[in-house]
């Protein structure tokens, strides 16, 4: 059976949702707490074994580009200063992985991300990582999606329940019950109504998928926005394999929107050692009637 070694991070979108902030940067480089976002992602996915790293990326990306590659003269600059763990850091940040970058040149949506990325997939399974999900567990959720992978040899979406007033904002999965967190999926929907919807397992951005997704995107029509949607592509996929969703161990971080950014940034900040015993010190000093 063939290993889940690539994993394919599309980072082309324009971030207006952090406008100004991403004006000038790409919202994959926005911090959380002293960390660029996409960092956490790709950790998850060196965590779980992955070898090769498939970024695509768009106009105004190559910030990230710089972020994972040798930069001498401030290597030189901490030697001189004798910042050694500071140096430790941003020489395991450029060794983190294998990575390669494909230019996506129009917007045209998920599914058209995911298809830039062929040439470089040679007919292997391979892993989608969103980077708007940061996750957080004790075994990274790719892993954990890798080893259902490997006993069933099928693809695999991650889905998360969501309330049912939210559906509307996510893909959603008609399933029935498989195994423990594991479903066989019967339908997908792409943000349907809350009447329309088959359930409340929303697709979360993790997937590990087959080369003959390729096809099905290719097949895929855009939709009103002109787009090309992954969910409308795993539709086709469906009709030629099985396909399973996992309900994955882990806290989720929705960092596409403000108010789920603003919640990483605080709860992973009290996750630091060095940060958390001053900074809870300051939020139970704030005076939240005075703010």
């Amino acid at each position: 059976m063939k290993k889940i070694r690539k994993a394919v991070f599309p980072a082309a979108g324009m971030g207006t949702r952090f406008l100004p902030a991403t004006k000038a940067q790409p919202k994959e480089m926005l911090p959380i707490v002293d960390k660029p976002s996409i960092q956490y992602t790709i950790e998850e996915a060196v965590n779980s074994n992955i070898k090769l790293i498939i970024l695509i990326t768009g106009r105004g990306k190559r910030a990230i580009e710089d972020h994972f590659d040798r930069s001498y003269e401030l290597e030189n600059f901490l030697i001189d200063k004798r910042k050694i763990s500071e140096l430790k850091e941003l020489i395991s940040i450029s060794t983190l992985a294998s990575i390669a970058y494909i230019r996506q040149k129009e917007p045209l949506g998920l599914g058209h991300a995911v298809l830039v990325s062929e040439p470089l997939i040679d007919s292997e399974p391979f892993a989608v990582v969103l980077g708007d999900d940061i996750i957080i567990s004790k075994k990274p959720v790719l892993k954990q999606m890798k080893e259902i992978f490997e006993r069933i040899n099928r693809p695999i979406i991650a889905v998360q329940r969501v309330p049912k007033e939210d559906v509307s904002s996510y893909g959603i999965v008609k399933v029935r019950k498989y195994g423990d967190r594991l479903y066989q999926i019967e339908d997908l929907v792409e943000k349907p109504s809350v009447s329309q919807a088959p359930s409340n397992l929303a697709i979360i951005g993790r997937y590990i998928l087959v080369p003959e997704i390729f096809d099905c995107i290719r097949q895929t029509k855009k939709d009103k926005k002109g787009e090309i949607q992954l969910t409308d592509a795993l539709k086709l996929l469906l009709n030629k394999t099985e396909i399973f969703a996992y309900e994955f161990e882990g806290k989720r971080y929705d960092i596409g929107n403000k108010m789920g950014f603003l919640k990483a940034t605080v709860e992973l900040a009290l996750k630091r050692e060095d940060l958390k015993e001053e900074f809870l010190a300051y939020l139970k000093s704030l005076k939240l009637d005075e703010l």
